[in-house]
Formats: C-alpha cells, sequence, structure tokens
C-alpha cells in the first residue's frame, strides 16, 4: 500500500497544469466518444468537441500564453457546469449506464481547474517577487 501511495503523490508532484489539462482533454475525448457509442445521441459529442478545443490550447499553455489559459479554464468551467448540473442530474435521475464515463470527465474537470488555479497563484506570485 504504501508503494502505490508513493507513487500517486510522486505523480502529482510533476503534475502541473499543462499535464492536467492534457489528462482532462483525452478523458473527456474518450468518454465522449464512449457515450455516444453507447447512446448514438449528438449531445454527448459535445464534451468530445470541448476535449479537442482544451487538447489545441495544450501548446499556448506551455508557452505560459495568457489568452490561451484564459480560454482553456473557461472552456473546462463551462463544461464542468454542464456536466454537473445538466447531464449528472439527468443521469441520475434516469439510471443511465454510462454513469461511470460521467463521474471521470467531472473528475478530470475538477483536477484540471485546481491545477489551473494553482498556476494562476504560482504566476501571481512570481510577479509581485520579480517587481
Amino acid at each position: 500500500m504504501s508503494e502505490i501511495y508513493q507513487s500517486f503523490t510522486g505523480f502529482l508532484k510533476g503534475m502541473h497544469s499543462v499535464k492536467a489539462n492534457g489528462i482532462n482533454s483525452f478523458s473527456l475525448i474518450f468518454c465522449g466518444l464512449w457515450g455516444y457509442f453507447m447512446d448514438f445521441s449528438p449531445v454527448v459529442l459535445i464534451p468530445v468537441i470541448c476535449g479537442i478545443i482544451l487538447l489545441l490550447c495544450t501548446n499556448g499553455l506551455k508557452k505560459q500564453n495568457k489568452l490561451i489559459a484564459h480560454i482553456a479554464v473557461l472552456l473546462t468551467l463551462i463544461i464542468l457546469i454542464t456536466l454537473i448540473y445538466m447531464r449528472l442530474s439527468k443521469s441520475l435521475y434516469s439510471g443511465e449506464i454510462y454513469l461511470d464515463t460521467l463521474q471521470m470527465m467531472i473528475l478530470t474537470s475538477v483536477f484540471s481547474m485546481i491545477y489551473f488555479v494553482k498556476s494562476f497563484i504560482a504566476n501571481r506570485k512570481n510577479k509581485q517577487i520579480n517587481k
């Protein structure tokens, strides 16, 4: 058990907003496609489109482009709110089978938002120190 904990904490120590965005992007793409092939509803493709846009933002995040970072945060926040308030309540009410994929998308979106906020705080501190 200790080895698993150490490897997980080691993984998180090297984590930053670019990696978190990548994990969230792939989660949205793959879980969204899985939901689409189970339901064949075009509405399920919205997370896939958002995941592709977030994946395209990765290069700008690596270069620390503020505009791209804010677009990625806004898109992540919008998809997170949409997944929680619209899809989760509907899935819980109807007992849909792809509830696990929905929970995974919500979890990775929250994870990504946490690392975006940590990145913004660190950048603000560095800016104040450099003045």
